[in-house]
């Protein structure tokens, strides 16, 4: 009886099972990068800088994690780049969308009091506390808010992601990558990327409800109603 640490996988001995095992090596491949490269093609030509996004009404950012209640560094850039946006006139309502399924934890609020310490008015920010992932995000920014085009806010390795999702959702996007230090949370980042792609093409072929849908919300509608009255004066 063999011993488990003498175990050896057996390969192919001739050369028509060798050829078999490479092709199918090579199958597998194929298949896994099928959703990269789904990513890539729909999100290629949405991808903007902040200079050159089209102006557009409503962005949506997306959380990404807090240190002790206030937002993680990768956040913060993403609330940074959206307030700038603003302040710019490039956009008039911030969406920020993100995980409050347990009164500890309450990513929306702390987003939102972010954007107001950097020059965002309260009465311009919107706050969905069920984006418990980037499809639901996405459709809850249709379904719920009623949002139909937007300037999608992220890190440059989710970005593509966040990009396609919300155009299968209905959402017109514009994607705006946010520049990160590449540390061990940006390579993290980037190597889950690989395997969200895979779910991100299942999201968007089946097109599940959110973990949580409820009923539509007009705060996107008021907010916008109150940035042209704010403009007319």
């Amino acid at each position: 009886m063999r011993r488990l640490g003498q175990f050896r996988p057996r390969l192919p001995r001739t050369r028509a099972g060798q050829r078999r095992l490479v092709q199918a090596v090579m199958a597998v491949c194929v298949l896994a990068l099928l959703p990269a490269t789904w990513l890539y093609t729909v999100a290629g030509d949405r991808l903007y800088t902040r200079a050159d996004v089209p102006r557009t009404e409503v962005a949506v950012v997306f959380g990404a994690g807090l240190w002790a209640g206030e937002p993680s560094p990768y956040l913060a850039h993403r609330l940074d780049a959206a307030a700038q946006l603003y302040r710019r006139g490039r956009i008039e309502v911030v969406l920020v969308t993100g995980d409050n399924s347990r009164a500890d934890y309450d990513e929306p609020d702390a987003m939102r009091a972010y954007l107001t310490r950097h020059g965002v008015p309260g009465e311009r920010i919107v706050s969905d506390y069920a984006g418990f992932d980037t499809w639901d995000s996405c459709v809850r920014a249709k379904k719920i808010f009623g949002v139909d085009r937007a300037v999608l806010i992220s890190q440059g390795f989710h970005i593509r992601r966040a990009v396609a999702l919300c155009q299968a959702a209905g959402v017109t996007s514009y994607g705006v990558g946010v520049d990160a230090v590449h540390d061990a949370t940006w390579y993290y980042g980037g190597a889950r990327e690989i395997l969200a792609a895979g779910k991100a093409a299942w999201d968007a072929a089946v097109r599940p409800d959110p973990r949580f849908l409820g009923p539509k919300e007009q705060g996107v509608q008021r907010a916008l109603t109150a940035a042209g009255a704010a403009g007319s004066r």
